[in-house]
């Protein structure tokens, strides 16, 4: 593992953390999850599957420590392992064919849809949902893939510029 990917992969998962937990709900109570986007932009840098388990354990407990669903725990971190997984197997067969800013959006979107995908099937069989599966699949799930892929496309831009800006120095 690179010492240098991984300081650069905790840097952008802290400022993930940061910004979901200062950031007020948008739509209908909803918040982007901006620890979610910062964990597909590590693992689109990181480029190494071991590198990419850690950062998806990483942000599970990150998320499990701040998570406001009951009993959650434990879906977030199944659902961040799941999906880092999931998100490095889209970017492998992806490969060198599309560009940065298109393999982001597809990332983003795909990546938080199987999130929350993942988070709600778990939580079904460990904690039980509110409300029934499909109703949250439409109402949350969807809208918060359409909703984090705006703002995965714009942090992901801010990221590759600084990153850029930082090794021409």
């Amino acid at each position: 593992m690179n010492l240098r990917k991984l300081l650069v992969s905790s840097l952008l998962l802290s400022v993930g953390l940061m910004l979901h937990q200062i950031t007020p709900p948008l739509l209908m109570g909803m918040k982007p999850d901006f620890l979610l986007s910062m964990m597909f932009i590590a693992i689109l840098f990181s480029d190494d599957y071991k590198l990419t388990l850690v950062i998806g354990l990483a942000a599970g407990i990150l998320t499990a420590m701040t998570t406001t669903f009951p009993g959650g725990q434990f879906p977030n971190i199944i659902d961040k392992i799941l999906t880092c997984n999931f998100v490095f197997i889209l970017i492998k067969v992806m490969g060198n064919r599309l560009q940065s800013g298109v393999k982001i959006i597809i990332v983003s979107i795909l990546g938080t849809f199987f999130s929350g995908f993942a988070f709600l099937l778990s939580a079904l069989f460990l904690v039980g949902l509110p409300a029934p599966f499909l109703a949250l699949v439409l109402t949350v799930v969807i809208p918060a893939s359409i909703l984090n892929t705006v703002f995965t496309t714009v942090l992901f831009n801010a990221v590759t510029l600084a990153m850029k800006k930082a090794a021409a120095k």
